[in-house]
C-alpha cells in the first residue's frame, strides 16, 4: 500500500506524539493518504547523549520498516533525533535543534551530524521562527507550520484557582522559580496549582494535580485566573498557548529558545513578563499585578493573539504550501 506521506514519529513524550497525530490530520484534511509510525521506546539510560542514540536508533528501525512496507512519496521526520540516523533522507519537523538544546557534552555526537541532516534534508519544517533562527546554516530551504492551539470547551466553571502551572519537566519549566515567586506574591486563600508531574510539595497555598487528561487539565486551566511559568528554556511552549486559548492571564519570565507564546505575552501585558531570564523577585510582582491589575479586556485579546496557532490557519498553511513542497 503506498501512501503520500509517511511520519516518523519519536513519541517520546505526550506532547510529541499529540503533535505529530495533529500534523498527520492536518495534511489529511489537506488531501493527502498518511501514515504515522512510531519510534519503540528504548530503555532509560543515563546521559543525553546515549539517550539520543537510542531514540535514533528506534526511529531508524521504525521508519525503514514503514518506508519498505508504504513506499511513501514523502517522508517526515519529527524532531531532529528521529532523523539523525535515518535510512533515507525525508522532511525534518522540529523545534529546536541539538546546537540549541544540547550544549556541550550533552551534544557531542549528535551536533555534527546534525548540521549534515539539517543541510541535506529536502526540506525544514519548523513549528516557529525563533526555531530556524537558533538553526545552524548552511541549511536547506525551510517553512514555519506551528503546532496547532485550539480553545477547550467553555465549562461555565467560576475563575475559583488564582494560578496555575504545568511542570511536566520540573527543572526545565523553572518550577522551583514558581514556587519561591508564590511564596512572596500570594495572600491567604489564594492557592496554586501544580499540574503535569506527581511531586510532593509542601507548601502552603500549593496544591499538586499531578499527571491528567489533556481534557481534565483543560477543564482546570477553565478554572484558573492566572498561568504562571519560568522556564530556563522554551522550545515552543504549548502549555502557554493553551492557557492563553483558555482565558488565562500568561505570567513568565523572558528565557532562551524560539518560545512562541512570549511575545504574545509582550504585547498584551508587558508588566507580565519578566525580562531577565532568572525571574527572581520580578516574578513575585508580576504575579501581583496579574492577580490585582490585569486589564479586564486580557482574555480577548489573547483569543485574538493566538488566532495564527488555530487549526484552521495551520491547516491553510500545510494545504498551501507544506503538501505542494512534501510532493513535488
Amino acid at each position: 500500500m503506498a501512501v503520500d506521506v509517511l511520519i516518523v514519529s519519536l513519541g517520546s513524550t505526550a506532547g510529541l506524539r499529540a503533535s505529530d497525530e495533529e500534523l498527520a490530520a492536518a495534511l489529511r484534511r489537506a488531501g493527502a493518504e498518511v501514515q504515522v509510525v512510531a519510534a519503540k521506546a528504548p530503555r532509560e539510560l543515563r546521559t543525553y547523549g546515549l539517550t539520543d542514540l537510542a531514540w535514533a536508533r528506534a526511529a531508524r528501525v521504525a521508519a525503514s520498516g514503514a518506508i519498505a512496507a508504504l513506499a511513501p512519496r514523502a517522508v517526515v521526520y519529527s524532531t531532529v533525533t528521529a532523523a539523525l540516523l535515518w535510512p533515507q533522507p525525508g522532511a525534518i519537523r522540529y523545534d529546536a535543534p541539538a546546537v540549541a538544546n544540547r550544549p556541550g557534552r550533552h551534544g557531542i555526537w549528535q551536533r555534527p551530524l546534525e548540521r549534515r541532516r539539517l543541510a541535506e534534508a529536502p526540506l525544514l519544517v519548523a513549528v516557529d521562527p525563533g526555531t530556524l533562527a537558533e538553526t545552524p546554516r548552511p541549511h536547506a530551504q525551510a517553512i514555519v507550520v506551528p503546532i496547532p492551539v485550539e480553545p477547550s470547551p467553555e465549562t461555565g466553571a467560576p475563575r475559583d484557582i488564582a494560578a496555575i502551572t504545568y511542570a511536566a519537566n520540573p527543572e526545565k519549566k523553572g518550577l522551583d522559580r514558581v514556587l519561591a515567586a508564590w511564596t512572596r506574591a500570594r495572600i491567604d486563600g489564594e492557592q496554586l496549582v501544580v499540574a503535569g508531574a506527581e511531586l510532593r510539595i509542601d507548601a502552603p497555598g500549593v496544591r499538586v494535580a499531578g499527571a491528567m487528561q489533556p481534557q481534565t487539565y483543560r477543564a482546570l486551566l477553565r478554572r484558573a485566573r492566572v498561568f504562571v511559568t519560568a522556564p530556563r528554556r522554551e522550545d515552543y511552549g504549548v502549555a502557554q498557548l493553551e492557557a492563553l486559548a483558555d482565558g488565562c492571564v500568561l505570567v513568565t519570565n523572558a528565557a532562551p529558545g524560539p518560545y512562541a507564546a512570549l511575545a504574545l505575552a509582550r504585547e498584551l501585558d508587558a508588566r507580565l513578563v519578566v525580562e531577565r531570564d532568572d525571574a527572581g523577585p520580578g516574578l513575585a510582582r508580576a504575579l501581583r499585578v496579574a492577580l490585582d491589575a490585569t486589564p479586564p479586556d486580557y482574555a480577548q485579546r489573547a483569543a485574538a493573539a493566538v488566532a495564527p496557532f488555530r487549526r484552521a490557519a495551520v491547516d491553510a498553511v500545510v494545504r498551501d504550501e507544506l503538501l505542494p513542497r512534501l510532493l513535488r
